[in-house]
């Protein structure tokens, strides 16, 4: 009999629970099948997702095999991966889906076929389906509104969007919007288009600030825009208590920038030093498909899990931003949540730790490693 692990739950789970029924298994001895289906995979946080799936199939590998398969931006491709997993014989399917909706009839068609499908990060509609994400919503609400206040609800606002068609998207823009409505004399004068990327994102903020002044800019907001905004206002000759406030992404370079100035960290020429820059990191958790495919383990041995599970979601700013000294998930529980620059590219986000994943941590985003046992 296949050895069933157990699983923690806690507050992260949404009450409502569902069942599937289980999926055959030609041989008990056999492993689990298990399909990775990427969408985008062209920044820090998806290469770290990523990494962390791995490394979490690493760590209940006598379960399982994992491949995975990139679709990018094409939603038909994706289909067509989708299809070919069912086919190929899959047990469980895991997706980050490019669009909410234009994926539902492979996903239906999987699941008619008694395939375990989750959706990690941005969301699918389709019932049968399991999503593993942030609330959304509340990180551009909130991020949005403390951008607001230091603003003091006046004056020009950059607003940088990511990932067109994917619900993370949608969902971080609309709040954000509604947000920077309730002040009528805050102004968004460019709405460029990072795509998550830090190099998307400093070729765009280039061309937007190609024709304005970094003095008639008062606040940005939006994912990939806060290390790289404040990277470009040191290169024109901002200090560092001129740089504007922002929000909303979780890299590490932006937090390492929003520590306490004076706070010892190894010199790296491709960071910003601690000097409290204003800002509030929130960032959808790169480890919502490793916890996908664990919950699918779940499924898969028979076990009961919500439809919907929520991952955890922790402001940090200047006043609660704190360097981990060793990386690991028992100091990282304990409440830091900032790495130093020789440990973590700049690019790469920091809201590593999970309850839910002690399987995991710094080792298995930056090395697809489990945590030691």
């Amino acid at each position: 009999m296949r050895f069933r692990h157990a699983f923690i739950t806690g507050a992260a789970f949404l009450v409502a629970t569902a069942t599937l029924a289980t999926p055959s298994i030609a041989n008990a001895a056999d492993k689990y099948k298990i399909f990775l289906s990427m969408s985008y995979s062209g920044n820090g946080w998806q290469t770290e997702a990523q990494n962390m799936i791995e490394a979490m199939a690493k760590a209940h590998g006598d379960q399982l095999e994992l491949k995975t398969q990139i679709a990018g931006t094409d939603v038909q491709r994706q289909i067509q991966q989708i299809n070919a997993m069912v086919q190929a014989g899959a047990n469980a399917i895991l997706v980050y889906p490019i669009s909410p909706t234009a994926l539902n009839a492979a996903i239906k068609n999987a699941c008619a076929k008694h395939v375990v499908v989750f959706a990690y990060d941005s969301k699918v509609t389709e019932p049968c389906a399991y999503n593993v994400y942030t609330d959304q919503t509340k990180l551009a609400a909130d991020s949005a509104e403390w951008v607001a206040k230091k603003m003091n609800g006046q004056g020009n606002l950059i607003f940088v969007t990511g990932v067109s068609g994917t619900s993370v998207d949608t969902e971080r823009n609309d709040a954000a919007r509604d947000i920077f409505k309730r002040y009528p004399q805050i102004k968004i004068v460019a709405e460029p288009n990072g795509m998550w990327s830090t190099a998307i994102a400093r070729k765009v903020l280039t061309e937007t600030m190609s024709t304005r002044k970094w003095s008639d800019v008062n606040g940005i907001w939006g994912a990939a825009a806060c290390y790289v905004g404040w990277s470009m206002q040191r290169e024109a000759g901002l200090s560092a208590d001129k740089l504007v406030p922002c929000g909303v992404e979780g890299l590490n370079g932006m937090r390492v920038a929003m520590l306490k100035k004076g706070t010892a960290t190894t010199v790296n020429g491709d960071y910003l030093p601690p000097a409290g820059a204003p800002g509030v990191s929130l960032e959808s958790h790169p480890a919502s498909g490793a916890l996908a495919l664990k919950l699918a383990l779940k499924v898969l041995g028979g076990g009961t899990v919500p439809k919907t599970t929520l991952m955890p979601l922790e402001a940090v700013t200047p006043e609660n931003a704190r360097l981990c000294k060793t990386g690991s998930w028992v100091e990282m529980k304990d409440g830091c949540n900032t790495f130093d620059p020789a440990r973590v590219p700049p690019s790469w986000v920091s809201n590593i730790y999970s309850p839910d994943t002690p399987e995991i941590g710094l080792a298995a985003a930056l090395n697809r490693l489990p945590e030691p046992k």
